[in-house]
């Protein structure tokens, strides 16, 4: 149902069963997929494309140009999943023609009240965005990552799949796959344990995690030489796959 207080520009595509709260703004070239419910005083400017049964609340910002003086105006996208919520006050910027032109976001997100996730960032599915926590641009985020509430990513950093951060956490460089990071700058903790153990990795494959920690920042070991390690023992545990190809992308580099 669309409110009658809601404006809906005639050029946005609207799906079955969209529910649109009152005073909510729908500008042109947004595409809303079935099921999608926005909240009232809502604004979605496209270009911006949200797929089926997203809920988004009163009062969010989303496809807003992005907040980059290099920005001038180009025609650049924001792409959002299916199953997303969004709570109250969230803000999604769209990318920059310099940093590729789309900021996307996955499925089965959910992202608390004054989240903001600024231009060409990528995230990923199943991941939590506690309140007021917060992405610069070009941040890529992994699956399944917890971020605390008020942390904050510095502009360019990854975030590894399955790892978490403390509340207040700032991260200036890449937070490893499985890992705990908390601080400001943030540091590392150890194995996101009980992350692990929610998700149904056993209690072999968390011992693995462990080892694979204690080599990249117990060991005494270079990076490279602790990527070696970590090779050799993917044969034995696969999942460190996804840590070992994280840890070869130059970046930022790895908090410590």
């Amino acid at each position: 149902m669309i409110h009658p207080h809601a404006l809906v520009d005639p050029r946005a595509e609207i799906g079955a069963d969209v529910e649109i709260g009152p005073f909510t703004i729908i500008g042109p070239e947004v595409v809303i997929g079935a099921g999608t419910s926005i909240g009232s005083h809502t604004v979605i400017k496209g270009p911006t494309r949200i797929g089926r049964d997203n809920k988004i609340f009163q009062f969010s910002s989303i496809g807003e140009v992005p907040q980059d003086l290099k920005y001038h105006g180009e025609r650049t996208t924001l792409e959002i999943g299916d199953r997303n919520v969004f709570r109250e006050f969230c803000t999604i910027n769209r990318g920059t023609g310099g940093g590729g032109g789309i900021t996307e976001i996955g499925h089965d997100n959910l992202f608390m009240a004054y989240v903001h996730i600024a231009h060409d960032c990528r995230i990923g599915n199943h991941t939590v965005f506690a309140n007021c926590a917060s992405l610069a641009g070009h941040v890529l985020v992994g699956d399944y990552a917890v971020l605390g509430g008020f942390t904050g990513i510095h502009q360019f950093c990854r975030v590894g799949e399955h790892c978490m951060t403390g509340a207040a956490t700032v991260a200036v460089q890449d937070i490893p796959p499985y890992v705990l990071a908390a601080g400001n700058s943030a540091r590392p903790y150890g194995i996101n344990v009980t992350g692990l153990k929610r998700r149904g990795f056993t209690a072999e494959g968390i011992n693995m995690l462990k080892r694979a920690y204690k080599t990249i920042y117990k060991s005494g070991l270079r990076l490279d030489e602790a990527i070696g390690k970590i090779d050799d023992m993917v044969p034995e545990y696969g999942e460190l796959d996804v840590l070992a190809r994280f840890l070869k992308v130059e970046g930022r580099g790895i908090i410590r």
